[in-house]
């Protein structure tokens, strides 16, 4: 198997408070919250919320935060406080440090913005989501009254407490639907109702960002008797981004790998990996059983990079020049079947490239045309 090197997924990944924005712009309970990046504007913050307890959270995209360290010295990306002046200090220790967890590359990912949050206790946690599911040829909602927790591990332990509901698609969820899942969710008497609310703007949510997933956990109850989304992940639809244009202008590429988010520009479908030979295949799959074909020899594959079946001559030329940038790379194999793209296409842009980026590491090259049988057709009156 190949390694893919630690860093975050190409497709759209908000940071926390970017998807707190969404839900509370849909109505949704979030904690209140503001987002600074200077440890004067964290203090302020902190006065603002005028609350008993502030959350400091450290906005990265990875996960892990609470256990991560800052090359600061400062320990954990997510602190508890009474005294703003406090906020003020620990923002210091992590605005402009690196903050290294256990899914971050091993140098860290520098912080460049926190959220200044009211802490809000929790009497007890559930687990919510709204996905879609092929199964049910649709969205599906599916909730635990076990939340805070791996739900995956909750599924096989005791599958019992998962809960599923399929939305039909034109009712959108019913009163009775929203109301039944709030209960298997362990809500009682005003409580149910309220969270039968959430669910429902939840879905209006949903719906109204084109996301393919809306991951709430936990979905909480405090101890004032309020129904409050703590965390979410949201997932968005890549092929929406042309009539969701505010949410995919969130996109904040400075902590993806640099070759991935040039690739991107060229609708070039990139993924490094830790290897030195550098694929340059037409087709997900083929690309995938090439970089598995280098892997079964004793190679290494350098990257997955699917060109696709519509791609243009400037495209070819791009991921040359991505290819040949990498240091790693000591060579280069063209896998090209012809079933899905022009040969000529492919060839003109690799010579291109050759002449034009000095080519200084072996080319190997597999391109496969598709030869078009032609049957005379017998003349009829």
């Amino acid at each position: 198997h190949t390694v893919v090197r630690e860093s975050p997924r190409r497709w759209l990944n908000l940071q926390e408070y970017q998807s707190k924005k969404l839900m509370q712009d849909s109505g949704v309970t979030v904690q209140r919250f503001f987002v600074a990046d200077n440890p004067t504007e964290a203090r302020d913050a902190a006065k603002r919320l005028n609350a008993k307890e502030i959350v400091l959270k450290a906005q990265i995209l990875a996960g892990g935060r609470g256990k991560g360290v800052f090359d600061s010295g400062l320990k954990g990306g997510v602190h508890l406080t009474t005294d703003p002046a406090v906020v003020g200090e620990l923002a210091s220790k992590m605005l402009g440090y690196n903050l290294t967890t256990k899914q971050t590359p091993k140098d860290g990912v520098k912080v460049k913005t926190v959220m200044v949050a009211e802490a809000l206790d929790i009497s007890r946690e559930t687990y919510f989501a709204i996905l879609m599911d092929r199964a049910c040829n649709g969205p599906v909602m599916v909730g635990s009254p076990q939340g805070g927790m791996d739900i995956e591990e909750v599924a096989a332990r005791t599958p019992e407490l998962i809960f599923k509901e399929a939305i039909d698609i034109f009712e959108g969820v019913r009163d009775d639907q929203a109301l039944r899942m709030a209960a298997n969710l362990g809500f009682k008497g005003p409580l149910e109702r309220q969270a039968a609310d959430q669910i429902k703007k939840l879905y209006d949510l949903f719906l109204k960002v084109d996301a393919t997933q809306v991951e709430v956990n936990p979905l909480g109850e405090t101890p004032q008797g309020q129904v409050v989304c703590f965390d979410a992940k949201i997932n968005f639809d890549d092929n929406a981004e042309f009539r969701q244009k505010a949410v995919f202008a969130m996109d904040d590429t400075a902590e993806s790998d640099p070759i991935e988010t040039e690739a991107a520009k060229y609708d070039l479908k990139y993924i490094g990996l830790d290897g030195n030979i550098a694929c340059f295949v037409n087709g997900a799959g083929l690309a995938m059983a090439t970089c598995d074909i280098i892997d079964l020899h004793g190679g290494k594959p350098a990257n997955f990079l699917d060109l696709g079946g519509g791609v243009k001559e400037n495209q070819v030329y791009a991921a040359f020049k991505l290819l040949t940038a990498d240091p790693k790379v000591e060579a280069i194999l063209v896998n090209i079947f012809g079933g899905i793209v022009n040969c000529a296409i492919i060839a003109n842009g690799i010579t291109k490239a050759c002449r034009e980026l000095e080519l200084k590491v072996p080319l190997v090259e597999h391109i496969t045309p598709i030869l078009k049988s032609v049957h005379r057709l017998p003349v009829t009156e």
